[in-house]
């Protein structure tokens, strides 16, 4: 009886919730819309300042701002590409490594096998 008690004001408060939020939820709804468009129109006129499109309206510290957001993107821009840059190097001189040894090993191999047809020759001549 306690639990069927407990899950009748479980739902009755939620069902209590939802009421008071339909109320308010056309005004909520519009003050939210309205926040949410100021702010995509703010990441707009953000996004054209950083493609060089309509500076004329930005004062000169705004301009300096701009400019020093522009900086540091590029700054992080450049360093991971460097870094990227630097993987790859140590990547492709792992790689050469492993193929001059690969390489020196067959060079080993081909050595023995010309010794090694050397010495049949000879013993062939001999033989004859």
């Amino acid at each position: 009886m306690e639990k069927i008690l407990e899950h009748y004001e479980i739902y009755s408060y939620a069902e209590k919730q939802l009421k008071t939020t339909n109320v308010e939820s056309p005004v909520c709804l519009n003050l939210e819309y309205a926040k949410l468009k100021a702010r995509v129109e703010v990441l707009q006129r953000n996004q054209r300042n950083y493609m060089g499109e309509d500076l004329d309206s930005l004062s000169l510290k705004q301009l300096q701002n701009l400019e020093n957001q522009i900086d540091v993107s590029l700054k992080h821009v450049r360093s991971r590409k460097n870094q990227l840059l630097n993987e790859s190097i140590y990547e492709l001189q792992k790689k050469d490594k492993a193929l001059q040894a690969q390489n020196n090993m067959l060079m080993k191999k081909v050595k023995e096998k010309e010794k090694e047809l050397a010495q049949t020759s000879q013993l062939s001549y001999r033989m004859i």
